[in-house]
């Protein structure tokens, strides 16, 4: 479903509208939605992108090898581990 929305345009905006319209060979209401698309998108990718950086700064201790990791359980848990 689709819904019809009214923005105004000063002369110039609505003239690149056309020319990428022409350009492309689409009516600017399809020029308008590529543009919300792309937008959308870049905001996405800096939010991704954000998100990574966070999760870089995190100090998070390195898991111990196999063998360290199975004598740590048995010397909490018992053998057998967590059953």
């Amino acid at each position: 479903m689709s819904a019809r929305l009214e923005v105004r345009l000063d002369d110039e905006r609505k003239q690149r509208l056309e020319q990428l319209g022409e350009a492309e060979g689409v009516p600017i209401s399809e020029v308008v939605r590529r543009l919300i698309d792309d937008a959308w998108e870049e905001v996405m990718r800096a939010r991704r992108i954000a998100a990574v950086e966070r999760m870089a700064q995190l100090e998070v201790e390195d898991p111990p090898d196999p063998e360290t990791l199975s004598r740590e359980l048995e010397e909490t848990y018992g053998p057998g581990g967590l059953s």
